[in-house]
């Protein structure tokens, strides 16, 4: 049996697909993991170059698979596209992953650190809360517009919206008001 040089790795929820090859690019083997079973499977593996499309868990698992001695590459998945043979599916794109990596001019993706990926963590919520905080502002700012209360655009505007909401002899209807809390 020829000896694996490269595996394939699409991953998913529960049950992963790899895909093992030789230099040569013929299949050595095709074999479902169960999350559970993946590093207990690369670890049995001799040293080879293993392939994941760049996605979600793709930088905990590249981490994982790469203390067991391998060489982790990520791929970004539009490069692992034009590969695809056939129907979607995942034994089918394990396949285009293995067969991407080989090619001696493929561009791979840096694998994060935990650090790395804290820091994007911090700022993708971050930017998620600064959005919500614009939408909630204009939502304000267009309900009491409804009603002839208008106030400037801005976050330094705030203070006179919840002023105008939470007035009590406002033109806001009563029936208004328990929505306009819940934004405020």
């Amino acid at each position: 049996m020829n000896e694996v040089s490269t595996i394939g790795l699409d991953l998913a929820k529960h049950v992963f697909q790899a895909h093992g090859a030789d230099a040569g690019g013929v299949v050595v083997f095709r074999k479902q993991l169960r999350r559970d079973n993946v590093l207990a499977f690369f670890a049995q593996q001799p040293a080879c170059l293993v392939a994941m499309e760049a996605c979600a868990s793709a930088h905990h698992w590249a981490r994982e698979i790469g203390k067991l001695g391998h060489t982790v590459r990520l791929i970004p998945p539009s490069y692992v596209k034009p590969f695809v043979k056939r129907q979607k599916n995942d034994m089918a794109d394990t396949e285009a992953i293995c067969e991407a990596a080989q090619r001696p001019t493929m561009r791979f993706a840096a694998v994060k650190s935990e650090d790395q990926q804290a820091s994007a963590v911090v700022f993708r919520a971050r930017d998620l809360l600064v959005r919500q905080r614009t939408q909630i502002i204009n939502a304000l700012r267009g309900h009491l517009a409804e009603y002839g209360l208008v106030v400037a655009k801005g976050a330094s505007n705030v203070a006179a919206l919840v002023e105008h909401a939470q007035a009590s002899g406002s033109s806001v209807p009563t029936a208004a008001q328990p929505a306009l809390d819940i934004l405020v």
